[in-house]
């Protein structure tokens, strides 16, 4: 007797090998469970037909639609018999726009039968261009047929008056997907429900096999949209209580606590301050510092908008557990980052950094800088201070991640800027403590709520979103370089007014122009002045051409990741200390830089980076009290949605309200990266950002659920639910996350 339950039985029994190879390879779907929850993307209505006016090109499209006219044509031809070959060109409308289908060769026979005037048709192809008309070559298609038609399988099939489209591939089409999964569809009766009943009814969601047989056979919209209110709830709870359990999990786990002491380094580091924290500031710290004094691992998410304040906090943080003899860790992203902050940490400290030597103070500290291009003297004795524990604060990039380094006691690990690292990395350096430490996670990428709590819903999450006092105004604008030539000319006097005010500028540049990153010479060059095919603008070219020209008799440097790590550090200390006036950069300049007396950018091929980007590297200017500048040059046509997309960052400095739009302009898949990975297990029907609600209603649910009964045992749906959304991979990114 066959064990295996239906929903788990493997396709190519069910299908038969060649589909289930077709379906495995191109869609991911594996077994009959897998291909019940591959759900339509749209549906058709048999009354109405799609709109052929705004069918993508190069794409893959499904369309429904009636055929107008049906032609064949018969020319010479030395390949076919009888040297007379035949091309039928079928044109199809929806009333919105019209369409021509081309078949040739023995490929016309049956078509020519079937695809007469009037005949309604699922049409499938990928969309080309010829003499200026749209058309699909060779499509494959299925023909709509009424109640009365021939086949009792075709009736069966097309019964409903909605006929669902699925995400397709070349390889296999819609309506063949939908074929399978009309096979599988009576297994749906056995699915096992993960939603306890209470909540299920207390929400009045349908069942899972209803919500299941409503999304790919719907009579009516109704039925639509009860299926997906279903499946909207299944994802974000599962989801949930995956994240729920890895927050009750860490609350197993013990950490030493880290209670600041009265009378330590950072109350003698406060009464130094020159200025007064913010409320905000003042806040996320107090949040901090109650995490920090629990007995297990603090795992907190700070977001804050660029220039917020977040170094600040940290540092405070970190102070607080060198105050309690354990050391606290720093990891920055690049060198450029590393020494940024080992400069601003060791300036904001004065002598309380320098522990150990002369003229140190009582309470002071060793703050210790470790890269991967430190010589090897520097690097043994920074290794020396992290064992012996004098370093109480460390910085550093990912090479304090290496087996050889040792701390004495390590308390806090902060990571900025979150997304730039490897779960590995986290893990590893999270290993080296004598128990877990606690974490603080950066970043200034200001994160949608319901994005915060689906990807890094393990964090408690803190938002700095007030800006200290002194921050200056940015005012950004879009310079359209090629419709208005002088607009860019312009731009560059105002460099020259900065720089003639005393102040410093920075250009920012996709690329780099050294020979390894230029792009391969192609022999059909585009043509000139073609903004979206020619090569992004180069650092090295660029810095060039305004020394030559638009900013003669300036200090002009370059900075790039491909330059010697001490190299970066001159250029960037030269800048700090103003004996350059127009530094030209990749995006190496992104994060965590400060040059208070910078206070104009121009951003080359703007519509080169994304509005997230935009954003950052816009953080880098009126970080002093002179108002700054920000000009987004852009080569592309005012109709255009990269042009649309530069006026949304020109038009707010609000990073959260830029994230939305970010979000809704790129696949939500981009946002949630490697959390989402897999076809297998992505987000089919939630949508981040319309379903804010949902989202946060399912956290509450599932963290109810995981405080009353953390193994699951009483809801045994929702565990073998957990096991398929858990593979091996995004089980280790939640546990590592």
């Amino acid at each position: 007797m066959d064990l295996v339950p239906a929903l788990r039985e493997p396709l190519k029994k069910v299908l038969g090998p060649a589909t289930a190879k077709v379906m495995a390879e191109h869609l991911g779907l594996h077994t009959v469970g897998d291909l019940l929850h591959h759900y339509p993307r749209r549906y058709e209505e048999r009354g109405q037909l799609t709109h052929l006016a705004d069918l993508p090109m190069d794409e893959h499209v499904t369309v429904v639609a009636q055929v107008a006219d049906a032609r064949l044509h018969t020319f010479a031809s030395s390949k076919a018999p009888r040297g007379k070959g035949q091309r039928l060109e079928v044109t199809i409308t929806d009333g919105s726009g019209r369409l021509q289908l081309v078949f040739f060769g023995h490929g016309v026979h049956k078509p020519h039968k079937e695809l007469l005037p009037g005949t309604r048709a699922m049409f499938a192809g990928k969309v080309s261009v010829f003499n200026r008309r749209l058309q699909l070559a060779h499509p494959a298609y299925e023909l709509l047929r009424g109640g009365d038609d021939d086949g009792a399988e075709s009736v069966e099939s097309w019964a409903g008056a909605l006929i669902p489209l699925y995400p397709a591939t070349a390889k296999l089409e819609s309506w063949k997907i939908g074929k399978a999964i009309q096979t599988v569809l009576p297994s749906a009766q056995e699915a096992v429900d993960p939603l306890p009943g209470s909540l299920r009814e207390g929400r009045g969601l349908v069942s899972l096999p209803e919500a299941l047989l409503k999304i790919h056979r719907p009579h009516t919209k109704a039925d639509i949209d009860d299926a997906r209110a279903r499946l909207k709830w299944d994802e974000a709870f599962v989801l949930q209580v995956a994240l729920a359990r890895r927050r009750h999990a860490e609350t197993q786990l013990p950490a030493v606590p880290r209670k600041p002491s009265p009378d330590g380094l950072l109350t003698a580091f406060d009464d130094r301050l020159p200025f007064t924290l913010t409320d905000g500031q003042r806040k996320v710290s107090r949040e901090i510092f109650d995490d920090l004094a629990t007995d297990h691992p603090m795992h907190r998410l700070l977001q804050g908008e660029v220039g917020s304040g977040k170094t600040m906090v940290a540092l405070r943080a970190m102070l607080a557990v060198v105050d309690t003899g354990g050391q606290a860790v720093m990891l920055a992203p690049t060198e450029v980052l590393a020494q940024q902050h080992h400069r601003s940490v060791v300036e904001m400290m004065g002598e309380l950094a320098e522990g150990g030597m002369l003229g140190g103070a009582e309470h002071a500290t060793k703050v210790v800088l470790l890269t991967g291009s430190m010589g090897a003297a520097a690097r043994r004795h920074a290794l020396l201070d992290l064992a012996t524990g004098e370093a109480g604060i460390v910085i550093g990039t990912h090479a304090l991640i290496e087996d050889k380094v040792q701390f004495h006691d390590l308390g806090l690990v902060v990571v900025d800027e979150q997304h730039r690292f490897g779960v590995e990395q986290r893990d590893a350096l999270r290993g080296k403590g004598k128990q877990p430490p606690h974490l603080l996670v950066m970043t200034a990428t200001p994160i949608p709520r319901t994005v915060a709590m689906t990807v890094f819903g393990d964090l408690e999450t803190s938002v700095l979103d007030q800006l200290p006092a002194g921050r200056s105004p940015i005012a950004s604008h879009v310079v359209p370089a090629a419709d208005k030539p002088h607009f860019l000319a312009r731009a560059w006097e105002r460099v020259r007014e900065e720089v003639s005010g005393g102040h410093q500028a920075y250009v920012v540049c996709p690329r780099i122009g050294d020979e390894d990153d230029a792009p391969k010479k192609n022999s059909r060059q585009p043509p000139e002045g073609d903004a979206e095919k020619r090569p992004p603008l180069a650092v090295l070219d660029v810095a060039e051409h305004l020394a030559k020209g638009p900013l003669q008799g300036l200090r002009v440097e370059v900075l790039h990741g491909r330059m010697q790590p001490d190299d970066k550090d001159a250029v960037m200390r030269r800048f700090a200390a103003g004996e350059t006036d127009v530094l030209v950069a990749t995006t190496v300049i992104e994060v965590g830089v400060n040059v208070p007396n910078a206070t104009a950018m121009v951003i080359m091929d703007a519509d080169r980076f994304g509005v997230s980007q935009l954003h950052q590297l816009r953080g880098r200017v009126g970080r002093g009290s002179a108002p700054g500048l920000c000009l987004l040059v852009t080569e592309m046509p005012e109709a255009s949605a990269a042009r649309q997309r530069l006026n949304s960052v020109a038009g707010t400095l609000d990073g959260f309200e830029l994230s939305r739009i970010d979000l809704e302009q790129r696949r939500e898949g981009d946002v949630l990266g490697q959390a989402q990975s897999g076809a297998r297990t992505s987000l089919r029907v939630l949508a981040v950002i319309e379903d804010e609600e949902v989202i946060a209603e399912a956290r509450q649910e599932a963290a109810a659920v995981v405080a009353a009964d953390p193994e699951l045992t009483g809801l045994p749906g929702l565990r073998t639910a957990l096991d398929a959304l858990l593979d091996e991979e995004r089980e280790q990114y939640l546990e590592k996350g």
